[in-house]
């Protein structure tokens, strides 16, 4: 399986107002192959957004590195597409111009930006909303928007920082199952972030377990059961009350916090 991103001992401290040293991520070491789905699991102020935004090229390394496609990550990069969890839909702009945005910018002539933005409406479900506002739309709506935005650009890997947090329980297992659904039909490569030990469990191949911050890995798990996958199966619930076990680990927290 070909390697597509190695994080290589990587660190992140902030420095506060205040002159603080805040320790968010210690020694880091991952390695993502093509067609993972991944899930980043851990508990709240473990790093796991600040770690999916440094591979975004959005957030500097403290210390090691990171490598996509044999290059060091230093700035953004269009072969990496982003979904966060606020929808970050522009209210103006009709949904098909919201899906398009990226191509837009890209300078993709209008004739086939609407192509591509009609194929991936209709990979999310929502053809007959391409000319509505985002503000006529629900939450889970929205967020199919920001997917279909995201793939438009045809990433090779996408990043999702906890992209369902925010909604109801009913339209979570709904777009988890549709989120499936797209990763079966692209194969991209995926790296999920979230809170959910059941969502872990639910979409990924390997559920990277985080620690208490400083943010370190505590496990991989590979998860070996096929999709769809059921909730009622007793491995599923074995693996679920395992990793639930794990996050109730905390780690020493005595040098997160540091005054210069």
């Amino acid at each position: 399986m070909k390697t597509v991103l190695q994080i290589k001992e990587v660190i992140k401290r902030y420095i506060t107002e205040k002159k603080q040293i805040i320790h968010a991520l210690d020694n880091i070491n991952l390695e993502i192959n093509h067609n993972d789905f991944v899930c980043l699991l851990g508990p709240s102020g473990c790093g796991k957004s600040t770690l999916l935004r440094m591979v975004a090229g959005l957030e500097s390394i403290t210390g090691g590195e990171i490598v996509y496609q044999g290059r060091k990550i230093q700035k953004t990069n269009r072969d990496i597409g982003m979904v966060f969890q606020e929808y970050s839909l522009f209210p103006w702009r009709s949904v098909m111009e919201n899906v398009t945005v990226g191509l837009e910018f890209a300078g993709i002539k209008k004739a086939e930006r609407q192509q591509i933005g009609e194929n991936y409406l209709d990979l999310v479900g929502l053809s007959d909303f391409s000319n509505s506002y985002p503000y006529e739309l629900s939450g889970g709506m929205q967020q199919r928007v920001a997917i279909a935005r995201s793939l438009a650009t045809d990433p090779d890997l996408l990043l999702m920082d906890e992209p369902f947090g925010a909604l109801d329980a009913h339209t979570r297992i709904l777009l988890q199952q549709e989120l499936l659904n797209i990763w079966e039909k692209n194969k991209k490569t995926i790296i999920f972030v979230t809170h959910s030990v059941d969502e872990a469990v639910y979409l990924a191949d390997k559920i990277v377990v985080m620690t208490h911050g400083p943010g370190k890995i505590k496990d991989i798990i590979n998860v070996d059961m096929t999709r769809p996958r059921n909730r009622a199966n007793p491995r599923y619930a074995q693996l679920t009350a395992n990793l639930l076990d794990m996050l109730n680990y905390k780690a020493p927290q005595q040098d997160k916090v540091v005054n210069l």
